[in-house]
């Protein structure tokens, strides 16, 4: 068991491995019911990673406004480097391109359930994921062209006078908090699409 613990690599095949033998024991259960091969199975497998890659993206955007922000006055001035160098920079690659893979596999969703239409338009009977879907874009957007921009300048990786890089980190921040503030919404409009809650 260490040796697939000990490498987030050997984990993640791991899970997968326990996910496809999940999958076969619920097809072999039930065959009748469970076709891998139809567009329903690949309409459920999209919806699947578009809620992985989300969980990705909002558990960052939390970790960073619960964990992170708060507790950097805390840390002492020698130690904070390993946060801004090293956590940071990985941190906000895995958040940036959670926000690109969940939009990503949420627009092939829309394809392939043919929804597009009433997603633009808010029609019935799906306003409820229309409202979480252009909170999700107006989010995406923050993320890649406001957040990461400024992030860039506050964490020192494009270099900038010190006012200009308090002024990014503060924008940076103000997004994010903004962000915070979307995804509540957010995610109850996801989980009222389907569930009958708006």
């Amino acid at each position: 068991m260490g040796a697939i613990f000990s490498s987030l690599g050997r984990t993640i095949t791991a899970g997968v491995v326990l996910l496809l033998v999940i999958i076969g024991l619920v097809a072999g259960m039930d065959a009748t019911s469970m076709d891998l091969s139809g567009h329903a199975w690949w309409s459920f497998f999209t919806r699947w990673l578009h809620v992985l890659c989300g969980v990705m993206w909002i558990g960052l955007l939390w970790y960073f406004n619960f964990v992170q922000t708060p507790s950097m006055p805390k840390i002492p001035d020698a130690e904070k480097p390993a946060v801004t160098k090293v956590i940071a920079p990985t941190a906000l690659f895995w958040f940036r391109h959670a926000a690109l893979w969940t939009v990503i596999t949420g627009l092939a969703l829309t394809a392939m359930t043919g929804s597009i239409g009433s997603l633009l338009t808010f029609a019935r009977p799906n306003t409820a994921i229309a409202i979480g879907m252009w909170l999700g874009l107006i989010m995406a957007f923050n993320v890649w062209f406001i957040i990461w921009p400024n992030q860039k300048k506050a964490l020192g990786i494009v270099q900038v006078e010190p006012d200009v890089k308090a002024k990014a980190a503060r924008m940076a921040g103000m997004t994010s908090r903004f962000n915070t503030m979307l995804s509540i919404p957010l995610l109850y409009c996801m989980v009222a699409q389907q569930n009958g809650g708006l």
